[in-house]
């Protein structure tokens, strides 16, 4: 099974999207971990380093999905 991870800031647009695209994401072929970086700051570089540039991101096997735009990595870092 493979690891996703969904990074997201809280914001409307990654609310929706959080609700939207998890539900199509197969449970049987993929785990997947939310992580709010608005309140789990202390993941924030580890965003950076997957290559997260804006949330929300949505991250599976190294590769990084950047969905709509709700708010740039760099305005997530100045809170």
């Amino acid at each position: 099974m493979s690891k996703a991870v969904f990074y997201h800031a809280g914001c409307p647009v990654c609310v929706d999207a959080e609700q939207t695209v998890l539900n199509y994401l197969d449970a049987a072929k993929l785990s997947v971990e939310v992580v709010h970086l608005g309140t789990d700051r202390d993941r924030i570089s580890e965003a950076e380093l997957a290559g997260v540039q804006s949330v929300p991101a949505l991250l599976i096997e190294g590769n990084v999905y950047h969905i709509n735009f709700g708010a740039s990595l760099e305005d997530v870092k100045k809170g």
